[in-house]
């Protein structure tokens, strides 16, 4: 499990370097879980106050529309930071639900504790706002690509961002992140594939 933990400080260097001084600091936070595909770990309307780092595995973040159908609004791919505990709870309440696509392994910390360091060292601090301005960056995209790309050009752009993904999870769950019917999908696949 060591091995897992010493990942996350790749992921924060893919995203804003810090010092193994500060990473330090980060990983007195941190503790190994693991979650089999199909596992919603988070939810909706639950408690919640827990920072993710992905180290293997996908996930999805979803909602459950009137019809009980789950709608896909972000994947999760491995080495990677899940939305931040700010952005999708409120008063430590979830307002997602998150679920395991593929066998996951999560490195997560408590919320506060990381918060009281990103007040105390700017490394952290410049971290911590580079994660919340790639997730604002990501769904002001992905909000762009809905209202003015057609199917097949978000079918595209899926496939530059997540390579090799539609062999890994679920096309319902692609279908559901592109705004589009599993049929529609079917077909735009056949299309791209001519």
């Amino acid at each position: 499990m060591y091995h897992l933990i010493k990942n996350v400080k790749n992921i924060i260097d893919k995203i804003c370097p810090i010092s193994q001084k500060s990473f330090n600091e980060i990983e007195n936070l941190l503790e190994v879980v693991s979650f089999k595909k199909g596992n919603t770990f988070i939810l909706k309307g639950k408690h919640n106050t827990t920072e993710y780092f992905i180290i293997n595995g996908i996930c999805k973040s979803y909602l459950i529309n009137p019809k009980g159908e789950e709608i896909t609004l972000s994947i999760f791919i491995e080495n990677s930071v899940l939305s931040p505990q700010s952005i999708r709870t409120s008063n430590t309440i979830s307002n997602l639900n998150f679920k395991a696509l593929t066998d996951i392994d999560l490195v997560m910390m408590d919320a506060k504790k990381f918060e009281n360091l990103m007040i105390n060292n700017l490394e952290i601090r410049q971290f911590g706002h580079r994660v919340l301005q790639n997730e604002l960056i990501s769904k002001v995209e992905k909000e762009i690509g809905l209202a003015s790309l057609t199917a097949k050009e978000r079918l595209q752009a899926f496939r530059n961002t997540y390579k090799h993904l539609e062999n890994r999870i679920p096309h319902t769950d692609i279908a559901s992140y592109l705004g589009i019917t599993n049929i529609s999908l079917s077909r735009l696949r056949k299309e791209l594939s001519e």
